[in-house]
């Protein structure tokens, strides 16, 4: 799989999905059920589960934080 695919394979997930799917592959290396060629497709792959959640997680955080000014510009008028 390309990297342009595993992107917008991941792209579209949720965070939980992503890290159900990150479980998974973690599972699959440590446990050997996959060859080393596919070990590295699916560590591939688990790097942009990562950056996927790492995004999702960063646009929570700037939701958050506008939340938060919104309400305390609120109790200053």
């Amino acid at each position: 799989m390309a990297k342009d695919e595993i992107k917008n394979d991941t792209s579209k997930l949720t965070f939980e999905q992503a890290v159900k799917e990150l479980t998974g592959i973690v599972g699959k290396i440590e446990q050997g059920e996959i060859t080393l060629g596919d070990s590295l497709q699916q560590y591939e792959k688990g790097m942009a589960l990562i950056k996927q959640c790492r995004k999702i997680l960063q646009d929570a955080e700037k939701r958050i934080e506008k939340i938060a000014s919104e309400q305390d510009g609120g109790k200053q008028q």
